[in-house]
């Protein structure tokens, strides 16, 4: 079938002007030739099956949504009801009370009919009719047994059911340990699931039984398969004389690495140099995976699987095994390394007058920290400067240029959001000692520069020469959020110009530039970020809004990221003129595949990581219970408001706590009104908060709001 005719048939029965129409129809609109019919009528009894269309009684074609169905992703909640994630985009969700789920579990793929409408005041409710998939088959959790039988309570607090655990299945599980749970038997109105312990990860509590938990959880493979590891051992380390005469040897060129101090995967080295005539020659090196890992080898469909290296904290799940990783591809200082390499030409305006792609192979003369270089530019640190005489120039010549393709940026319309990252800093124990933000200096920003740009010049390349390709794409936000966003700017007196049908990323921008350093700058960045959509990889070139650029890939990372891989092969390929007609064919299914791949484990990684934050953020304020803090709110609810605090720790302030008044929530303005005392609380407000608890098995803090910073109005917390 033809790449992307899934999002292609779904769109168009998704539209508002579609009539109905027979398989016949659909098959002359996407211009299927006589010989795949029967493949492409199989494919439409398969998106039938997976809930994306619907047939009538006639046999013609419809979206769920006009037979009066929702398809999509059923969401669960811990008090027992859920909602259903349309599919369809822009739709509200579903709302599905406790006694209408019909054995339905969390992340489950399932059909619901409506019941009740939605009212102005009330979204739409339903009940589901179908579980059209199974989505999660292992849970974790935390064992508890007793005579005959156990039961595993399970750390996602969205799986609201225990599980039930038969004697012969406990396989040497103990009180409080941490297990992973194979589901058996699936839930029904008055039955729980019932499942096997497959494996014992420790005791509760433990440290690194609470990081594995989180691995477990969100299906990120640890160990590598023997076989893969195998095949990573018998990898040549030593550079054959032929690979280094068929490539341009640059061993001689000034190229040096700039990562964090403890970094072990180094993708990415760069040279650089200003040309007679003013202009720069920026070289960008990247690690030449793909002369290691061959394509369906054993290495490469494990790389595929996990997609991407997972970071947390203090450990690393490496998308390949660290003998390449860390090694072989690794551009470690004075050790000869195959590289796939982009030679530019900048002018002064930041524009790319020519560029080269050659395969290479370097020496890096350099392993440089962030650090050590932003201390060079920053501070002019003496010392260092004496220590790294032979690069100071290279680096204040890199620093101009970074400045120049910022400014080039910055005119495009590009989007900067300014949000803090949270440092979390470990001690020799594993316990967490300190949280800061992570500083974002000069060489950080360099060498993103020298990578963004690098990153669209591949893709535009790659564009007009028509080859199959992995691209980094970020859609235009819909109209419906624009209109909620610049409904929302009006309340604080700015207008986000132009047709909210089409925003541009400048309109934005501008915002952003006008709230810089104002107190509504937290609350409308925060707004404006959720308004967007996420960024992700696919086989169509659509631009990316959030980088106001027409063309965008990922070329930088491909030791730590999948379609950095993929596409240094077809890179390669297309240098080596390899690329035929049926080559195509291939590369163009294999690049679908890569993109969705890609996009749903990098997902999973990031929720991970988010999780392992979210621990030890929990471990790090339970010794601060009482402890009173400066935060800001960050999100207002129906229920309650996040507070963030300056290290990045966030905790929720339950309406229900706020004893002084009734609280209304106003979602148009993201605002908590008194109904008695009209005091409000809106995203941005700097608030006084005391540490309340702390659930480390949610991974949840709570706040008790004191008083608004900016009146020190003070919240009575008491019954009336």
């Amino acid at each position: 079938m033809l790449p992307g005719l899934k999002e292609r048939v779904i769109g168009l029965i998704s539209e508002s002007a579609y009539n109905p129409l027979k398989k016949e129809e659909l098959a002359l609109i996407f211009d299927i030739h006589h010989t795949e019919m029967p493949m492409f009528y199989n494919f439409l009894d398969e998106l039938e099956q997976d809930g994306y269309i619907c047939k009538t009684k006639k046999g013609k074609i419809i979206s769920p949504n006009q037979m009066g169905y929702y398809a999509g992703k059923f969401v669960s909640h811990r008090k027992g009801f859920g909602f259903v994630e349309s599919d369809e985009e822009y739709t509200q969700d579903l709302f599905i009370p406790a006694c209408d789920i019909n054995g339905a579990m969390h992340n489950d793929r399932v059909m619901a009919e409506i019941v009740t409408p939605a009212k102005e005041d009330k979204r739409a409710e339903g009940r589901i009719v179908k579980i059209i998939k199974r989505e999660i088959s292992t849970v974790v959790g935390t064992f508890q047994p007793s005579k005959n039988f156990g039961f595993v309570v399970p750390d996602n607090k969205k799986f609201n059911k225990d599980i039930y655990i038969p004697k012969k299945f406990f396989s040497g599980a103990r009180e409080n340990d941490k297990v992973v749970v194979e589901i058996t038997v699936w839930p029904q109105e008055d039955r729980k699931p019932e499942g096997k312990v497959i494996e014992i990860l420790g005791q509760k509590g433990e440290r690194g039984v609470e990081i594995d938990s989180i691995v477990r959880a969100h299906g990120l493979p640890e160990e590598f398969p023997k076989k893969v590891l195998d095949e990573a051992e018998n990898v040549a380390v030593e550079i054959p004389s032929e690979e280094i005469d068929r490539r341009l040897d640059i061993r001689d060129l000034k190229t040096f690495t700039i990562d964090g101090e403890d970094a072990k995967d180094l993708d990415d080295a760069i040279s650089i140099e200003v040309l007679d005539n003013g202009n720069y020659k920026l070289g960008v090196h990247i690690a030449d995976v793909t002369h290691y890992v061959k394509e369906k080898s054993k290495l490469d469909k494990e790389a595929l699987k996990r997609a991407t290296s997972v970071y947390l904290v203090d450990k690393v799940i490496p998308m390949l095994p660290r003998t390449l990783s860390n090694g072989v591809c690794s551009l470690n200082p004075f050790e000869d390394k195959l590289t796939l390499s982009i030679f530019m030409e900048i002018d002064s305006n930041g524009n790319v007058a020519k560029y080269d792609i050659k395969e290479t192979v370097i020496n890096s003369k350099a392993r440089m920290t962030y650090t050590e270089v932003s201390d060079i530019l920053e501070k002019d640190d003496e010392k260092l400067k004496e220590t790294f005489a032979n690069l100071v120039e290279e680096f204040k010549i890199a620093e101009k240029l970074a400045r120049m393709l910022m400014g080039r940026r910055e005119r495009r319309g590009a989007l900067d959001f300014d949000f803090p990252e949270a440092k979390i800093i470990l001690n020799k124990e594993g316990e967490v000692v300190d949280i800061k933000h992570y500083e974002r200096r000069i060489s950080n920003k360099m060498i993103e520069e020298f990578m963004l740009i690098s990153n669209e010049t591949i893709a535009e390349h790659y564009f007009w020469m028509n080859l199959p390709f992995v691209y980094r794409i970020h859609e235009t936000p819909s109209s419906e959020k624009m209109e909620e966003l610049s409904k929302f700017v009006a309340t604080f007196g700015y207008t986000i110009k132009g047709d909210m049908e089409e925003v541009h990323p400048k309109a934005l921008q501008a915002i952003i530039e006008k709230i810089h350093g104002k107190r509504e700058e937290e609350a409308i960045s925060t707004i404006m970020l959720r308004s967007l959509k996420q960024a992700r990889y696919s086989p169509n070139c659509t631009g990316h809004f959030g980088l106001a650029a027409q063309y965008y890939s990922h070329f930088t990372s491909p030791i730590r990221r999948y379609p950095d891989l993929q596409i240094h092969r077809i890179i390669k390929e297309q240098l080596n003129n390899k690329i035929n007609q049926k080559r195509q064919e291939q590369l163009a299914t294999l690049v679908e595949y890569s993109s969705t791949q890609s996009s749903e484990r990098e997902r999973a990684a990031e929720l991970a990581e988010r999780d392992v934050h979210d621990f030890y953020k929990a471990m790090y304020m339970l010794d601060r219970i009482g402890e009173e803090f400066d935060g800001v709110v960050s999100s207002v609810t129906s229920f309650g408001m996040f507070i963030e605090l300056p290290n990045t720790v966030e905790g929720l302030t339950r309406l229900a706590n706020m004893r002084d008044d009734y609280y209304i929530y106003d979602e148009t303005t993201y605002t908590i009104r008194g109904e008695r005392t009209k005091k409000s609380f809106r995203i941005g407000d700097p608030v006084r908060i005391k540490v309340d608890n702390v659930n480390v098995d949610f991974r949840e803090i709570d706040f008790e709001l004191l008083y608004k910073l900016e009146d020190d109005v003070v919240i009575e917390n008491t019954e009336e």
